[in-house]
């Protein structure tokens, strides 16, 4: 149970890397080692952790490609996008602020 319907958000999309990962898969969908280089800093074992959690909340498919592996958001990880680009828009005028500086991928 739930009090509050961000608590609910949050444990589905929560954390750093999470959010990350369905941010560049927004934009389209990737192969395994592409989107792995767009989320630096996170170890090799988190990163397949992370996604793996994802595709089990339902947001997240795994298609094999041979011989590749290519994720992307399914339709439920989708309806992310005005949330996700919110939280972008946020971040890039906070970063303009602040006076942080983004490095592009």
């Amino acid at each position: 149970m739930y009090h509050c319907p961000v608590e609910l958000a949050l444990d589905v999309i929560g954390g750093k890397w999470r959010a990350v990962i369905l941010a560049h898969l927004k934009e389209r969908a990737h192969h395994y080692g592409e989107l792995r280089r767009k989320v630096p800093g996170i170890s090799e074992k988190m990163f397949v952790q992370r996604l793996r959690e994802l595709q089990e909340a339902g947001l997240v498919a795994r298609k094999e490609v041979s011989p590749n592996v290519e994720y992307s958001l399914t339709e439920e990880g989708r309806t992310l996008g005005p949330a996700l680009q919110a939280l972008y828009d946020w971040g890039l005028l906070r970063a303009a602020r602040t006076g942080v500086v983004i490095a592009q991928s």
